[in-house]
């Protein structure tokens, strides 16, 4: 008797197991998701870490973890082998991906799709005044830092360079920001490439110590091709003002760090974590958690994406009334 009691009970505990999982109970088991962000501290960690808590918090049946990443690439790779489901990464190294052109790297990783646009990252070619250097030739012969090695910053900048035709000529310094500026301003070197959102800190520094100017990188772009070669750089302009001294507008390009997701994950969830993130509340939060999140709209839900988006993503934002390119079709 006492056998048949433990048989009964156990045979309850299951059917309640199944019944907590059943759709349509109100109790369904969640589905846990992984956000791969970047370095502890830089702003694709801010980004994640935030989506991934604002989705937890108010989707019911989605529990988002945060993972720390090297970033941009690495992601891409997380993405695409469904060791994550979200990540960021910019426009430009998810259409090389997707096209096998990443560096020392011919695979085709096919399985990441975009979502949205998060926000810019412009590229500022920064000299002193009186350095007698007004364009981008100008650079011929120069020491021109252009970020550490192996940041996105050189990376962008060997193939700006490159294009033009500069890259050969010049003397590439891989240096960080910070220590650009100052050996800048001690005359050390003549230029120093910033990939990054404006206003930027270490441009910020170099304006508060000496006149400096901001070049045009759009001119000398368009004249070399390079932006029918790389189409995921997308036209900017610095404000006038948004630096000490610099009182006109700068045309410059920027790459742009977008939020992606694989193939494997479901439409509805997207749909639900777009909707989730582009309202009004969800917004403002982010903004909280990193004032970068100001760049985010639902107009500019789709700017710099160059690739296929999700199915998820296609469907809400075409109720949102944006037009999805040929480039943003899911193939």
């Amino acid at each position: 008797m006492g056998r048949m009691k433990s048989i009964l009970s156990l045979a309850g505990c299951l059917a309640i197991a199944v019944l907590l999982t059943l759709p349509g109970t109100g109790l369904a088991a969640k589905s846990r998701l992984a956000f791969s962000g970047g370095p502890e501290g830089g702003t694709f960690q801010y980004f994640s870490n935030g989506i991934s808590t604002l989705l937890s918090k108010n989707l019911p049946d989605v529990e988002v973890s945060n993972m720390a990443s090297a970033g941009s690439v690495e992601n891409l790779r997380r993405v695409n082998s469904g060791d994550a489901d979200f990540g960021i990464t910019y426009s430009g190294d998810l259409f090389l991906a997707r096209n096998g052109k990443l560096p020392q790297d011919a695979k085709k990783y096919e399985n990441v799709l975009g979502m949205a646009y998060l926000y810019g990252a412009p590229a500022h070619l920064v000299v002193l005044e009186a350095s007698g250097i007004n364009d981008v030739a100008g650079l011929a012969g120069k020491k021109v830092a252009v970020g550490g090695a192996g940041s996105g910053a050189a990376a962008s900048a060997e193939r700006y360079f490159k294009k033009l035709g500069v890259w050969d000529k010049m003397q590439p310094q891989f240096i960080g920001y910070s220590e650009a500026v100052s050996a800048m301003g001690d005359k050390l070197i003549d230029a120093v490439w910033v990939f990054a959102g404006f206003p930027n800190a270490s441009v910020i520094q170099a304006a508060a110590s000496n006149k400096i100017k901001v070049l045009d990188t759009v001119e000398a772009g368009q004249k070399a091709g390079f932006f029918d070669e790389y189409p995921f750089y997308t036209e900017v302009t610095i404000p006038a003002g948004t630096y000490s001294g610099v009182d006109a507008p700068v045309k410059t390009f920027q790459d742009s760090a977008l939020w992606v997701t694989g193939k494997h994950v479901k439409p509805e969830v997207i749909s639900a974590a777009l909707k989730e993130t582009f309202s009004p509340e969800g917004l403002a939060y982010l903004v909280k958690v990193k004032s970068t999140a100001k760049a985010m709209s639902v107009e500019g839900g789709l700017n710099g994406i160059v690739t296929p988006i999700h199915p998820g993503a296609e469907k809400f934002w075409t109720e949102k009334g944006l037009t999805i390119s040929e480039r943003q079709k899911a193939q």
